[in-house]
């Protein structure tokens, strides 16, 4: 899924939040100083201290105060603070005349909040672009794929290039005739048209630009497959033809582009969902130190080796992830998952299960048939083995609620329209798994479940599925 740029007031909420804790403190220091107590400890202050919150939020919106803030010069933003600044002023005056209550505030300590907020907070938004701007070099990077005619091609790049605060790293150009052209602006040449949409599928590619007629058909057809994969694109032609995508404008490089994603989150919803899982991260991570304390000393009686099972996944566009669980399985497992491939439930082969799986710890067939379940049967159905990804959910590499990380060979498996489930970080939790995820044996209904999380995706929506996914615990529905 792609994470919008932010819009209007809500790009620089940093600054905004800096600039409410600033002028609180102005107040606080201020109210002191003329004082000597602490200024909440009035009710009438408490009052003005709400007020100069709201009023300086509301000329930050309403006036567009921090427009263009990481651009502005020294003079420029000295001005357009002291401009903000008079505006919260005359709200607070207009407050003191319509309510009469003038005489009641010391206006000392009003006119010294003021003159430390014009001071402090000018000194505050420097710095604050100063760390941003060495922030901006060590960032994680949209790792974009430019597609552009030879002619285009070297304005495209230097515009794309320019960008010092840009989010994206050019990964490589594709170029829409045939050319003989290795590189441009000093970014390589990676692919021809034709496979185009391999190398994009194949690699570590977060989003494709696009410049090209509109009217081709090489790049109708290169989009259609990136809107297949659910890989946005920027194109700087409006593209209306394909359905089942959102399409916003922005600004990418210094050009105007229409985005098409299959879904995006905005700054502040990105913000909300990473908080949640940090949150979750923490809990879950104690929950599963203490799970691990009680069943770890079973698991290394009855097949000695590791309580921890790390494996490489694939993660969110392709990137290689590492995830934890709780050891259910037989050292050997992999060695044996070969040999039993015929009695996989899946299929097409996309997913491995099995009705009774002899890889698990403690599963054996008696001499008379009788098929006896262990310590690994209990920790997959009353999903404990799962408890340990939440120190990835932690460290970022995955989210609590999303889709499931498929293996590396099932991945190398996926044509174009599966790669779009892996649109978003990978999840402990998801559609899917809260649909009966034992009782789903076509990879392709898995497949429509996480695509239409990913197309439908909200709060709101996270929230219904954890809830969903606590009945299926108690339950036990669908666990396997």
């Amino acid at each position: 899924m792609y994470k919008r740029n932010a819009q209007g007031w809500s790009k620089h909420i940093d600054f905004m939040v800096l600039d409410v804790i600033v002028l609180q403190l102005c107040f606080i220091i201020s109210f002191y100083i003329r004082h000597q107590y602490w200024v909440y400890s009035r009710h009438e202050y408490r009052t003005l201290g709400i007020l100069l919150f709201i009023a300086d939020f509301f000329v930050i919106v309403l006036n567009n105060s921090l427009h263009d803030v990481i651009k502005r010069g020294y003079a420029r933003e000295a001005f357009e603070l002291i401009k903000h600044t008079v505006y919260v002023l005359l709200i607070v005056l207009i407050y003191f005349f319509t309510s009469q209550l003038g005489d009641v505030y010391s206006r000392f300590t009003l006119g010294l909040t003021f003159v430390f907020y014009v001071l402090f907070g000018y000194g505050a938004r420097v710095l604050w672009k100063t760390i941003l701007h060495h922030m901006s070099f060590k960032r994680e990077r949209n790792n974009m794929l430019v597609v552009v005619t030879a002619e285009n091609a070297e304005k495209i790049l230097t515009s794309l290039l320019s960008d010092k605060q840009a989010g994206y790293e050019i990964k490589g150009v594709v170029i829409i005739e045939n050319t003989n052209l290795k590189s441009v602006c000093g970014i390589p040449v990676v692919s021809d048209m034709k496979n185009a949409a391999q190398y994009i599928a194949k690699e570590w590619i977060d989003s494709v630009y696009i410049d090209g007629p509109v009217n081709d058909k090489k790049v109708v057809k290169l989009m259609d497959a990136c809107a297949v994969m659910a890989v946005p694109t920027h194109y700087h032609v409006p593209y209306m033809s394909r359905s089942g995508v959102k399409r916003f404008s922005e600004k990418i490089g210094g050009t105007t582009v229409l985005t098409t994603a299959i879904n995006y989150a905005t700054p502040v919803q990105a913000l909300m969902k990473r908080v949640f899982d940090i949150v979750a991260g923490i809990i879950g991570s104690i929950a599963a130190l203490l799970i691990m304390a009680v069943i770890g000393p079973i698991i290394k009686i009855q097949s000695p080796g590791p309580i921890l099972f790390k494996q490489e996944r694939i993660g969110k566009n392709g990137k290689h992830i590492k995830i934890y669980k709780i050891r259910s399985m037989r050292m050997d497992a992999e060695e044996m998952k070969k040999d039993l491939m015929d009695q996989n439930r899946v299929k097409d082969g996309l997913m491995f299960k099995m009705d009774f799986d002899p890889r698990i710890i403690g599963n054996k067939i008696l001499p008379d048939g009788t098929k006896k379940t262990g310590i690994g049967e209990f920790i997959r159905r009353t999903s404990l083995d799962e408890f340990p990804q939440f120190f990835n959910v932690l460290g970022g590499s995955m989210s609590t609620v999303g889709t499931r990380p498929p293996t590396i060979d099932e991945y190398e498996n996926y044509h174009f329209h599966h790669r779009a489930r892996m649109a978003v970080k990978p999840g402990i939790t998801g559609m899917w798994q809260v649909s009966g995820r034992s009782e789903i044996t076509d990879f392709e209904e898995v497949v429509r479940l996480d695509t239409e999380y990913i197309a439908n995706w909200s709060i709101g929506l996270d929230l219904r599925i954890l809830f969903k996914t606590v009945g299926v615990l108690f339950t036990r529905k669908g666990a396997m």
